[in-house]
């Protein structure tokens, strides 16, 4: 069987999914396809580099065509490349200073075709920087650890979040789901997903602190697993918080993912909550801390 160079050689695309590295093969990309997304999605130091380099780009072609044409530009010094380049920053930002300007029928058509075309590009520009700008964005801090120990006499999963903005997020909704590999009668592996009922789920105004727990009875798919288990199942956990954030008045959303090397057994988190003088002071420095669970005590 003949293969094509494609086939061959087929294209990666590493993405990162918690924990997990993902080598995805065979996915036909293409440098104008979504590029909307990846606009979206492109860090800050990115995302300008490239809109630079295409304004660079842009620029550069129609230097190119002014310079094909007969003296089209006035005061364009030894008829070279740099001042060409420079009029045709100028005619695309809208900026004209006035000491060139196109003197002939040529020059005047790529003008208005370069005028034409800054119109197209710094719409573009402006709509793809406004939605990095509004895009809604939760700042929700978790835990560096998810933790296991007893909770009101049974033992939990335990996981505690808080609003890094310390404003007020309505409605907030919390889910978690236990991933693991299961394998099929048949001999087929598959990833399962199975979410897990939690207790304090929802919170009327996130603003503080926020603990959840999930009790590990009988019917709980983590029932009769130990951090063997875990490990040898690949086992990840994934929460996700959404809610109406008041200042923004937009649904934020927050994601985050922990795999089985980030489950504490038998601790618990370090209380951050002390009151003094009929004040509540909560320190944050000790929010990602855990301590062995006394069992004793309980």
């Amino acid at each position: 069987m003949n293969f094509s160079p494609r086939q061959q050689r087929p294209r990666q695309r590493h993405v990162r999914i918690g924990d997990r590295n993902i080598i995805a093969e065979g996915l036909e990309t293409s440098l104008w396809r979504d590029h909307s997304h990846r606009a979206m999605t492109a860090s800050w130091p990115r995302f300008i580099a490239t809109a630079a380099a295409i304004f660079v780009a842009v620029n550069a072609l129609f230097a190119l065509a002014y310079m094909a044409g007969q003296a089209p530009i006035a005061n364009v010094a030894d008829d070279s490349f740099p001042f060409y380049f420079y009029f045709s920053i100028e005619t695309l930002a809208t900026v004209g200073y006035g000491d060139m300007h196109p003197q002939s029928h040529y020059g005047h058509v790529v003008a208005s075709i370069e005028s034409f075309t800054g119109i197209f590009l710094i719409a573009l520009m402006t709509g793809m920087i406004f939605s990095r700008f509004s895009r809604p964005q939760a700042r929700i801090i978790f835990a560096n650890a998810a933790t296991i120990s007893r909770h009101n006499g049974q033992p939990a999963f335990m996981l505690r979040m808080a609003n890094e903005r310390l404003n007020s997020i309505s409605d907030a909704t919390a889910k978690l789901w236990f991933l693991r590999r299961q394998v099929t009668s048949e001999g087929r592996s598959f990833r399962g997903f199975f979410e897990l009922p939690l207790l304090r789920h929802e919170n009327p105004a996130f603003m503080l602190s926020w603990s959840v727990f999930h009790i590990i009875d009988d019917a709980s798919p983590l029932a009769g697993l130990d951090a063997a288990d875990l490990e040898r199942l690949e086992a990840s956990f994934t929460v996700t918080i959404n809610g109406y954030d008041e200042n923004s008045a937009q649904i934020v959303h927050a994601r985050k993912s922990y795999a089985f090397g980030d489950v504490a057994w038998n601790h618990h988190y370090v209380d951050i909550l002390q009151s003094e003088a009929g004040q509540v002071r909560i320190d944050y420095r000790k929010f990602h801390l855990t301590e062995p669970e006394n069992i004793a005590g309980n």
